[in-house]
């Protein structure tokens, strides 16, 4: 999943980035509101962590703009505006959530799972498709019974896949979800990876899950 961090603090935006990257988000980041809008509009992210306190345009502003371009990203407001009516301004502007500084970062954590599993109307982040369960929160795979070892890299691509299974996924899409602005790889990384899942989820078992769409891209789904 790949978040956008918008905090104009350095070295909480360097924390919150920080920590974010060991549970495996894929991470951009800046400074001010202008910048945050140039990053909005080159790539699509699954959540905005969000300051409301910004240099030249406010977090507030950058929340109206995305709305009123019918932009649905889910949007989690960090701010130090702890008043009820600071709170309900952020919530009528198009939030999702609003957590005050100073937070913990468990709280942070756990505030996003629930804005990530919103957005995909799931009340769980377990996923199962034929006899494949991914486990969001324990990053964990199975077949059947098999235990199935992933890297980083391969869970992410494999969760990003089943959040949407069914859906035929370009590899720009896929490249954009998992890789952020600081990846100087090649440009067929994403067909590499999804080989690699072939040989871990679908090699040995039926059915086989993970299909090419000639031209297009790649899908997650059970065939007979």
């Amino acid at each position: 999943m790949r978040i956008l961090v918008v905090e104009d603090e350095p070295k909480l935006n360097e924390l919150t980035c920080a920590r974010l990257r060991r549970e495996h988000y894929s991470i951009d980041s800046c400074l001010d509101g202008q910048e945050a809008l140039d990053y909005l509009a080159c790539a699509q992210y699954d959540l905005l962590v969000l300051d409301i306190m910004l240099p030249g345009i406010s977090g507030l502003e950058i929340l109206r703009h995305l709305r009123s371009q019918g932009d649905k990203t889910p949007v989690l407001l960090l701010t130090a505006l702890d008043s009820i009516p600071d709170r309900v301004s952020g919530l009528d502007s198009g939030a999702d959530d609003y957590l005050v500084k100073p937070f913990a970062f468990e709280e942070l954590l756990a505030r996003i799972r629930v804005l990530l599993r919103r957005s995909v109307d799931s009340v769980s982040n377990t996923y199962t498709l034929a006899d494949l369960t991914v486990d969001c929160d324990a990053r964990s795979v199975k077949r059947g019974e098999t235990v199935i070892t992933l890297s980083a890299k391969e869970f992410s691509i494999l969760e990003y896949l089943i959040r949407n299974s069914g859906i035929v996924l370009s590899r720009d899409r896929i490249s954009n979800h998992i890789w952020n602005y600081d990846y100087e790889g090649g440009s067929n990384i994403v067909d590499v990876y999804i080989r690699y899942l072939r040989k871990k989820i679908d090699d040995g078992f039926e059915p086989k899950l993970i299909h090419t769409v000639r031209g297009v891209g790649y899908v997650l789904r059970a065939e007979s």
